[in-house]
């Protein structure tokens, strides 16, 4: 009987740099039914549409149910994919279903991106701190990183020119609701951002699995909606410079795993190719599921609901932030999505800060993970989408009080 020991040499160089998910780590911790928890980046389990998907279970298994129980085409099914293409006309983004592929979830896209493109010791550059979920994506086919900070307006494009100069393979951008820090791409920040990586040669990946999650304020136009403007190629098959990522998981339910990339034909082709490899298609009962579900309308009006619930929960969060937490500490006001980003004195470590708020029966996510290169030990982000509103109540006052009391230890306190 072999042992774990001697498992170990024959793993894969690439597995060294494979490491855990902060998040799903501490996810771990927090199960306990008395601890509030603002660590995952979940939705609100009870506005899963369970009736709505329920009936249309029922009508695909009733009409289709030989095809969805069956193999299936790996660019995914083809009347949900049209229907991404026309969601996506409505926000200026003319595409046809052959620039479009149905993934098992964003972070199946992720990993089949890292695939396709990146060689070992290849540059990405990225927001700091960006998605942890990309990081971990990529460090298993040896990424290194080249990062551009952010503020309340997004990544700081009048610094992206430097970064730019070390040779990327290619910019990864969430433009909107950023996770972790909840910031928004400003719409000047876009345009210059598609200038200077047409300047450069270097493509544009944009995550963009928030976008329909605003709250307050006018929506600005994606990344890819304003590179295809800027060659003047809208409404024909989309050939430009940004591969663009988004996903049902915020605005259906993240259990169904579905999530779509638009891409020119021949990106598509290779990451076809990629997940032929991986998992042959994204589930096909899934999918048809889906396009039952969203083909009339619901999804829309699905997300006018979703949008009162969040924003109201976000107030709420903010409002008891105001008034509760100590001075030294900021955090981000975003127009939408489902974080907030704290950052603390800058002697407090926010791992420490964890330790002594679970303690207290409240959670969240220590944010060093999240910066690739390093730093980012006195941050932190906090979701406001999955507790209702007394739990946000009695958890911001548990934090609250935890970081009141890590103040006290401070010497110069």
């Amino acid at each position: 009987m072999y042992s774990d020991t001697l498992w170990d040499y024959r793993y894969a160089q690439r597995t060294h740099r494979m490491k855990s998910s902060a998040i799903r780590e501490l996810l771990k911790l927090t199960q306990q039914p008395d601890i509030i928890s603002f660590a995952g980046g979940l939705p609100a389990p009870e506005l899963f549409p369970v009736a709505e998907v329920e009936r249309a279970s029922q009508i695909v298994l009733e009409k289709h149910g030989a095809q969805a129980l069956q193999y299936s085409t790996t660019e995914g099914f083809l009347p949900l994919r049209e229907m991404i293409c026309r969601h996506t006309s409505r926000y200026g983004l003319y595409v046809t279903p052959e620039n479009v592929l149905i993934t098992s979830g964003s972070q199946q896209a992720l990993d089949l991106l890292g695939k396709i493109f990146i060689n070992p010791g290849d540059r990405i550059l990225v927001e700091n701190p960006t998605y942890l979920g990309a990081i971990q994506a990529w460090n298993a086919y040896g990424a290194e990183y080249v990062t551009v900070p952010c503020d309340e307006y997004g990544m700081k494009t009048d610094e992206l020119e430097a970064a730019l100069r070390a040779g990327p393979k290619f910019i990864y951008v969430l433009p909107n609701f950023q996770n972790p820090t909840g910031a928004t791409l400003a719409l000047e920040r876009r345009k210059q951002l598609i200038a200077l990586a047409d300047q450069y040669g270097v493509p544009i990946i944009e995550d963009d699995p928030y976008g329909q999650l605003r709250y307050e304020g006018e929506h600005i136009p994606s990344v890819v909606a304003l590179d295809s403007e800027y060659r003047g190629n809208n409404h024909a098959t989309y050939s430009g410079n940004v591969i663009y990522l988004s996903t049902f998981s915020k605005t259906l339910a993240p259990g169904l795993r579905l999530a779509w990339v638009v891409a020119p034909p021949g990106v598509i082709g290779k990451l076809v190719q990629a997940k032929q490899g991986a998992d042959l298609h994204t589930s096909t009962f899934n999918q048809m599921v889906a396009y039952e579900v969203g083909k009339g309308g619901f999804i829309d009006r699905h997300v006018r609901e979703i949008r009162k619930v969040y924003g109201a929960r976000r107030d709420l969060m903010l409002g008891l932030m105001d008034e509760l937490f100590p001075p030294g500490v900021r955090w981000t006001r975003p127009r939408g999505g489902l974080f907030l980003w704290v950052t603390l004195p800058e002697e407090l470590d926010a791992s420490e800060v964890f330790k002594v708020a679970v303690r207290r029966k409240v959670a969240f996510v220590p944010g060093a993970p999240f910066h690739p290169v390093g730093g980012g030990e006195n941050t932190m982000r906090i979701n406001f989408s999955n507790a209702r509103p007394e739990q946000i109540e009695q958890g911001v006052a548990r934090l609250a009080d935890t970081l009141k009391e890590m103040r006290l230890r401070l010497p110069r306190f």
